[in-house]
């Protein structure tokens, strides 16, 4: 009798695991031959399915097992690694050789026969960052062991004399940065609370650096650590508007009074969308909706300009006005088309005398929590092709000693920083380097709310992922070994501090083998 019933249970079982799978392809099967939308599953309901769950799988399965190193986009896995290393264990050592692909096209820092010493240095290596950094105890191919432990690290700040000052003689309250680094604006909205805060705290603890708010005003997450603020005012005026969505100078000097808030900056474009800013709905909470002044649940489009002014002379006049009534530092955010467009600007600042204390420049690279295809991938010049553009326009109009230059556009390693510098930029901005350092894995889905690691969502069930206490020392990190790796280039570029790199320590080489100076083409 138990021989019976554990027979028919065995019977059972294996009914069901034949019977329900066939009954749930015969159904899938008739759906999919009858359905209207898809072509190839009328024809091969089978076979169809299955390309197209691999279709779906296809991103991971290309960036985890079938690109090399140097594929990969938008960053390759060998950057993504460089900024996990630096912010995990704050080194940026390897070992055997370079992987870059020197046959390419590409630029080069131009090394001196007779490099600088570390003792040479203009730095300032005082007080020391307390942080976290990981360990390595034993690694084998199936087994790992780390651990977690106090660091104290050199901070490689500026020198006093070698800071550099925004408004230093134009803004009530200049602004000086003894660190060349800082963030890039990303929006309360674009990130979570939980991205925003580490981000503020591991900041701060790097000190020497700034937090850009990105044009959807500044949120209390933005203030949760001791990291100077640049106020990013979009043409939607996010935070410093009227119900009606009109400025409104009485929240504007709410915000000019608040301490960390140290500049502002007037968005124009954004390399990834040179048209006003997109938020889903999805994104957008209760708590969001009250920074941005606008209704919960709704998406929200910017405008592609400030509707209060459409040309320089008038931009500059709003922009002076606000550096009077805010006393700080204003600065102006744009994306390069070409050399008419930008010499429009410097011949209104030219003939008004009116100059904003930096202009950020964001190549079309640049990255975006939300943006339509044909914008980003085909509107507005790449960084390295920009900077010299308003470089050379600003010298040209003698007001190269008045404007700072901001460079931002896949910025995210030592090396590109220095070509950067040494092709006319002044300060460097980063966003999705960051974006990494608190748990990115390029998901590339920023703009749907569901960001599996709880960086790019304010969806609070994947906010979870996150945790603060631990990313926040890995931005710390992240940011010191880019300061210390500027550093070390200024040394091999025999300059004694990364501010003095310029045009005559780049170098282009073609495919061809053949070099171009960019000093001589910086001039021509």
């Amino acid at each position: 009798m138990v021989d019976i019933i554990l027979l028919s249970i065995l019977l059972g079982i294996v009914a069901l695991v034949v019977f329900i799978p066939l009954v749930l392809f015969v159904i899938v099967y008739i759906h999919d031959e009858k359905q209207d939308e898809h072509s190839i599953l009328r024809n091969y309901p089978l076979l169809g399915k299955a390309r197209y769950i691999l279709e779906k799988m296809g991103p991971e399965l290309r960036q985890y097992l079938f690109n090399n190193n140097n594929e990969g986009k938008p960053f390759s896995r060998r950057e993504f690694k460089f900024v996990n290393i630096a912010g995990k264990y704050q080194s940026r050592k390897m070992g055997f050789g370079s992987e870059r692909p020197f046959q390419e096209d590409g630029f080069f820092v131009v090394n001196k026969m007779f490099p600088m010493l570390d003792e040479e240095m203009r730095v300032d290596q005082e007080p020391k960052i307390l942080t976290k950094t990981y360990q390595v105890d034993e690694e084998k191919l199936f087994n790992r062991r780390e651990h977690r432990e106090d660091a104290k690290i050199n901070p490689y700040y500026l020198k006093d004399e070698d800071a550099i000052i925004l408004g230093e003689h134009t803004a009530k309250y200049p602004f000086k940065i003894k660190g060349l680094i800082g963030q890039s604006g990303m929006s309360y909205g674009s990130l979570g609370d939980k991205a925003l805060t580490a981000l503020s705290e591991g900041l701060g603890m790097a000190g020497g650096t700034w937090m850009n708010t990105g044009e959807g005003g500044l949120s209390p997450y933005h203030l949760k650590g001791d990291v100077d603020i640049i106020m990013q005012i979009g043409p939607a005026l996010f935070g410093v508007r009227t119900e009606d969505g009109d400025f409104s100078w009485e929240e504007f000097k709410k915000r000019s009074q608040t301490d960390q808030v140290k500049a502002f900056e007037l968005k124009l474009a954004q390399g990834a969308k040179t048209r006003g800013g997109h938020l889903d709905g999805s994104k957008v909470t209760e708590d969001i909706a009250r920074i941005r002044q606008v209704k919960a649940g709704q998406s929200i489009d910017s405008p592609n300009r400030f509707k209060d002014f459409d040309n320089a002379y008038d931009l500059l006049g709003f922009m002076d006005q606000l550096r009077d009534v805010g006393g700080k530092p204003v600065g102006l955010k744009l994306v390069v088309g070409n050399d008419d467009e930008v010499e429009k600007l410097m011949q209104a600042m030219s003939e008004t005398g009116i100059a904003p204390d930096f202009i950020t420049i964001d190549g079309s690279e640049g990255g975006t929590g939300a943006s339509y295809h044909e914008l980003a991938e085909g509107v507005g010049l790449p960084i390295f092709s920009a900077l010299p553009i308003v470089d050379k326009l600003l010298k040209q109009y003698q007001l190269r000693d008045r404007v700072y230059v901001i460079a931002s556009g896949k910025l995210i390693t030592p090396e590109k920083m220095a070509i950067a510098l040494g092709l006319g930029a002044d300060l460097i901005n980063v966003a999705r380097g960051f974006m990494i350092g608190v748990g990115c894995i390029l998901a590339q889905v920023c703009h749907t709310n569901n960001c599996p690691v709880g960086v790019a969502t304010t969806d609070p069930h994947l906010q979870k992922a996150l945790a603060i206490d631990e990313k926040k020392y890995r931005v710390c990190n992240y940011l010191v070994s880019l300061r210390e790796g500027l550093f070390y280039i200024a040394e091999a570029a025999g300059v004694d501090c990364p501010t003095k790199l310029g045009p005559e320590h780049i170098v282009y080489k073609t495919n061809h083998t053949q070099t171009v100076d960019m000093k001589t083409q910086h001039s021509s």
